[in-house]
């Protein structure tokens, strides 16, 4: 008979207190993700540009209208704080200077997979779901795709799709921000 232990889930405080005390450092690569920390994948030359497109093509697509945040913490309720490749913020004048931005600050979140799309569609985007955040991007390199994550809820994304090369794609609360998924891509 296997005896299984029970696990001890840190809060987002614990986890700051771990970097304070030199713990966990600044060059480390782990999210507090249900409060577990969680190595990330190293970033591959891929990835890294594709952040870096996409940087480029939303910061001058928003404009004033929203802040481009990369790959900054987002904090989810107590026990979570993933660090998106992107996310747009609603515009503040201290750039969230006091805490992370929350849910209520999001406009969409961007996850880039090179090799990390499975994770992200089953862990990552059900927890955006679960609180709230009102829309994803999966940027799927390896599958060539972008998935879309729209109208969050306790259950998981009530509307879910997938565009391939030729399609386009505009954030939700920002539709005037149209990029093609090509351009996203590379």
């Amino acid at each position: 008979m296997a005896v299984t232990l029970p696990k001890r889930r840190f809060t987002v405080a614990e986890y700051h207190k771990m970097a304070e005390a030199g713990i966990l450092g600044e060059d480390d690569r782990v999210e507090l993700i249900e409060g577990e920390l969680v190595a990330m994948s190293p970033i591959g030359s891929r990835h890294a540009t594709c952040v870096r497109r996409l940087n480029a093509l939303l910061s001058r697509g928003a404009g004033e209208r929203a802040i481009v945040d990369v790959q900054n913490p987002v904090r989810l309720g107590e026990h979570s704080e993933p660090q998106p490749d992107l996310a747009l913020l609603k515009p503040r004048a201290d750039f969230y200077a006091a805490e992370h931005p929350g849910p209520e600050d999001l406009l969409l979140v961007v996850e880039v997979a090179e090799t990390s799309a499975e994770y992200d569609r089953e862990v990552k985007v059900p927890l955006y779901a679960r609180f709230g955040v009102p829309e994803v991007w999966l940027v799927d390199l390896a599958g060539e795709c972008v998935e879309v994550y729209r109208h969050p809820s306790p259950q998981g994304y009530q509307v879910v799709q997938t565009l391939r090369r030729g399609d386009t794609v505009a954030p939700l609360l920002l539709p005037e921000l149209s990029l093609a998924v090509d351009a996203l891509l590379g």
